[in-house]
């Protein structure tokens, strides 16, 4: 049985690919999770006993901790999820995004490269290629430029970059995946779908930066983690594959929805000073890897929006828990 560590486990996507990788595949899987504010153990309660899994918390920046950790497993893959992440976050205060974004993803390849690691997998995001513009009808492809334009896509872009100069430099078997943003049950709220939600289910308005008229290309977080086990089992080394969900909508459109969906909300939209750094359109060219991997995602935003708000409704408690943190 390949032992695999997952960095970052306890988090939105983590949480979800473990439990999509245990539920398909015979892998040993060991979460190294900080347990920062988005880290959350409820979210592999269910799993926790399960004799293929094991929790370890530490700091993926610790240079002795994951030296001890890597010689101590003797992993056979890395998949790298642990990040700071939000936008605004970055803003007020940049350090954390640094320390973990660039300096714990040079650790980890450090540790890839001393102990022979046979894969490592760098989960990425579409931030790095920084903004289409109002009005465009272009694609990031994988061969788009990196251009980042806030603190946390600039130390995701650096990360990046660090990965594969260590493929061409070192040798390391080492992939990289690019998502649209997620959505689906775990996630932190801090990003929009969760926390316009949650304040719908509690009768507070929502406030849209700007003119709520910035596009993203939205992803359901189970079809991401098909794309990202298929990528990591199949990819040639040194590959980039951008994962998108063909969903593109606007802020607004994305509120909207979401008031129709909570029964008997009062919430209103209201607009706000625009953040610093707001790009206005991102939307990913997947062709490569539906063309060369044979993936597709499986859920329109139609079908996949109804099924997040059910849970998160059907999960106050939850919900609750992780408003405390907010």
């Amino acid at each position: 049985m390949k032992k695999i560590l997952v960095t970052g486990g306890a988090g939105f996507i983590g949480s979800n690919f473990i439990h999509h990788i245990l539920e398909n595949r015979e892998y040993e899987i060991v979460n190294l999770d900080k347990l920062t504010y988005a880290g959350n153990l409820e979210n592999l309660r269910d799993i926790e006993d399960d004799p293929r899994y094991t929790f370890v918390e530490g700091d993926i920046a610790d240079v002795d901790f994951v030296d001890q950790l890597f010689a101590k497993e003797q992993f056979d893959g890395v998949i790298h999820f642990a990040a700071e992440t939000h936008v605004d976050r970055s803003i007020e205060d940049s350090n954390p995004f640094i320390q973990t974004n660039i300096v714990g993803t040079h650790t980890l390849l450090e540790a890839s490269r001393k102990y022979e690691i046979k894969r490592y997998h760098q989960v990425s995001t579409d931030e790095v290629y920084g903004d289409l513009g109002e009005g465009s009808t272009n694609y990031f492809t994988e061969e788009t430029p990196i251009a980042p334009n806030c603190p946390y896509a600039a130390a995701k872009a650096a990360a990046d970059l660090l990965v594969l100069s260590w493929h061409e430099t070192y040798g390391l078997d080492a992939i990289i995946t690019r998502c649209s943003n997620n959505y689906g049950p775990y996630q932190f709220p801090e990003k929009l779908i969760p926390f316009f939600l949650f304040r719908a289910m509690g009768n507070e308005d929502l406030s849209l930066y700007g003119d709520g008229t910035n596009v993203r290309d939205w992803l359901y977080v189970e079809d991401h983690c098909e794309a990202i086990l298929l990528a990591f089992e199949k990819s040639d080394p040194g590959e980039v594959w951008n994962i998108g969900g063909h969903n593109e909508k606007s802020n607004i459109e994305i509120t909207n929805l979401i008031l129709e969906n909570v029964p008997d909300s009062t919430s209103k939209i209201t607009f706000i000073t625009d953040r610093k750094a707001h790009d206005e359109r991102y939307a990913m060219d997947a062709s490569k890897i539906e063309k060369k991997l044979g993936w597709k995602p499986r859920h329109t935003f139609e079908e996949a929006l109804p099924m997040t708000i059910k849970w998160y409704l059907e999960n106050k408690e939850w919900v609750e828990n992780c408003r405390e943190k907010v």
